[in-house]
């Protein structure tokens, strides 16, 4: 044993090494689950598909004893980001690495259904970007063709969005819900997007049994066969193994190989190899004793549900830094556990530039210079609803002249540009009013009526110095839900130390720790963490937390100990109530581990992100002087 990859409702996984050096993935059963028979029956039967099914873009298991009074399974190691994580922190794939996702994931299917399985869990988290291609994973809850199962008479399986509209209607999930599913899974791959939105579990339902799917900017061939298989009657899907020799004959023209109709299984993963496009990536952490002290260069630890919750619970999670070394959009954060909404931030007229909720990367004049005007209707709406809200305001001897609306789309923001005129501190009280209504006119256009426009920061800049334009507003109009200003109140917007995340910390976090002491500690939270979760769950309007990889923890090899949040298919509120909830929690809770370690626990900070569909986005953060000052 090396270390633990991870820990949940179900057991534990655990990173081992063969005698012969092979790394592999044993996922051991907690003892409570391991007394209840059904339970125990259906991890029986995930062995018994799981050997059953075998060849290309699969994880093989490699050994098992269900019975055992422990019961474990183990399988290869595989190292990569998850589907939902690297979309999260890199974006939607592109070129030959996606018609290489396509191809692979749906030969993994292709293979399952000859095998006489069905998979009915296919989604993002079940699906590694390991260096050498695609890797399906999971089969919880999949089931033999036959109709054998040991899952619940009429409960509802698989995830929300990802659920095909005949198995919504009858409960029924066939070879065609699981090419369904694929078509969601390879349209967000392209897009970033989830196809069918995001909202409370009946709406997304809603929207996949008579919506149509968000495919724009798919490539042309590619999304012929993705609508195919997202057709709304399940007849009239090809199957698995068709659109995979379909995503085949793309595959091979973006290599300007020679086509031909009779592609063989190894001639498509030399294809998939050759246009496979995903880093190598290397763990010390296989090669350390699990005593290693934190002075000889310490990993961090990743807790994740989604370890615990897949078949092949072993994947590296290494996020990393956008292409272009900047971090993504952050909110300001309000004291810890406080039930405040992250507050926007202004600065006086001398001040280079805003206390946004960025720790690199801020918004700056150079970054409205790069924005663009609107393009498209959605973003139209936007430029006339802020200009129309915005040049209201003013009166009692202040001017407002506001100029235009500019979008910058890698940074999700929006720009405001205004020139003022009066005394200081009716300038001051008019910029406050001025951020107040542009921060709902985003929320009314943006959040209501575009919600697939990607925008969630809006930033203005004061023009009034010709010459000298400066940055006087950043704020994040997703969660601060009541557009209350700063003034309203009284809240800081970063750690009281001016400590903020970057995603260079959370890149460290999200690799696997052997320090005990923070394996113990990230245990404890976690599960403080998921029970909290399960207790809200009716509130937020979420289903609990069972077997996914929906949260984890991890550290930084400094002061700070990260929370993440995968639930993509969360609305932003839902998240914003969560993030308030738990950063009370972590604070608290490092606050203790604190007083009784001392300066031998290290970690001060925490954060909280959101590993959402439009990327990595930190919601709160803190200090734990601010949960004991």
């Amino acid at each position: 044993m090396i270390g633990r990859l991870g820990e949940g409702g179900m057991g534990t996984v655990h990173a081992a090494l063969a005698p012969d050096g092979l790394r592999v993935a044993v996922k051991v059963i907690h003892p409570a689950r391991a007394e209840d028979p059904e339970f125990r029956a259906r991890f029986r039967r995930e062995v018994q598909l799981s050997a059953r099914v075998t060849g290309p873009c699969l994880i093989p298991l490699l050994a098992a004893e269900p019975d055992a009074a422990a019961p474990w399974l183990a399988t290869a190691y595989v190292p990569g980001l998850t589907l939902n994580q690297r979309l999260a922190t890199h974006g939607p794939l592109t070129g030959g690495s996606l018609y290489a996702f396509a191809t692979g994931t749906a030969q993994a299917l292709a293979t399952v259904h000859a095998a006489g399985v069905v998979h009915r869990d296919v989604k993002p988290q079940n699906v590694i970007l390991s260096p050498a291609g695609p890797r399906v994973l999971d089969f919880g809850i999949a089931h033999a063709a036959d109709g054998t199962s040991v899952t619940r008479t009429g409960a509802m399986t698989g995830t929300p969005g990802w659920i095909s509209p005949e198995h919504y209607r009858t409960g029924k999930s066939g070879f065609e819900g699981d090419v369904f599913a694929w078509g969601a899974l390879v349209a967000y791959a392209a897009t970033g997007r989830l196809p069918f939105g995001t909202g409370a579990p009946d709406v997304v339902a809603f929207r996949v049994m008579s919506g149509e799917a968000d495919l724009d900017g798919m490539p042309e061939g590619l999304r012929r066969i993705v609508e195919k298989a997202l057709a709304k009657e399940a007849d009239d899907r090809p199957t698995a193994a068709a659109v995979a020799k379909e995503s085949s004959v793309l595959l091979a023209a973006e290599t300007t190989q020679v086509v031909h109709s009779g592609l063989e299984p190894t001639r498509v993963g030399d294809l998939i190899a050759a246009q496979w496009h995903m880093p190598t990536l290397e763990d010390p952490n296989w090669h350390a004793s699990p005593t290693r002290s934190r002075a000889h260069g310490l990993a961090v630890f990743l807790v994740t549900v989604a370890l615990v919750g897949g078949l092949v619970s072993g994947a590296m999670a290494l996020a990393g830094k956008d292409s272009d070394g900047d971090t993504t959009s952050q909110s300001a954060s309000p004291k810890a556990g406080s039930s405040a909404t992250p507050s926007p931030t202004t600065v006086g007229k001398s001040a280079d530039k805003p206390k946004s909720g960025r720790s690199e990367g801020r918004a700056s004049v150079d970054t409205w210079r790069q924005s663009r005007p609107a393009q498209g209707s959605g973003e139209h709406d936007v430029a006339r609803s802020v200009l129309h809200d915005t040049s209201l305001i003013g009166g009692d001897g202040t001017e407002v002249a506001v100029g235009k609306v500019t979008f910058h789309q890698p940074r999700k923001e929006v720009y405001l540009a205004y020139t003022l005129s009066g005394d200081e501190a009716g300038r001051m009280y008019t910029e406050t009013q001025l951020a107040s209504a542009m921060c709902l006119a985003l929320r009314d256009v943006v959040v209501r009526l575009h919600p697939d426009l990607p925008y969630r920061t809006y930033v203005m800049v004061d023009q009034t110095t010709t010459g000298t334009p400066h940055v006087t507003w950043v704020d994040d109009f997703i969660t601060n839900t009541g557009c209350r200003t700063a003034a309203d109140q009284g809240a800081t917007p970063a750690a009281d130390d001016g400590w903020t995340p970057d995603m260079s910390g959370y890149t460290e976090a999200t690799r696997p720790s052997t320090d005990r002491s923070e394996i113990r500690f990230a245990d404890t939270v976690m599960k403080d963490l998921v029970g909290a979760t399960n207790a809200s769950a009716a509130e937020l309007g979420v289903a609990e937390i069972q077997d996914t990889d929906d949260i984890a923890i991890g550290f930084d090899k400094t002061s700070a100990m990260y929370v993440w949040n995968n639930h993509v298919e969360w609305s932003r509120d839902q998240i914003d109530e969560w993030s308030t909830m738990v950063a009370g929690r972590v604070c608290e809770s490092l606050s203790d581990k604190r007083r009784a370690d001392g300066s031998a626990w290290p970690y001060t900070r925490f954060a909280i992100a959101w590993s959402g569909a439009s990327g990595a986005e930190f919601t709160r953060w803190g200090t734990v002087e601010e949960c004991t000052g």
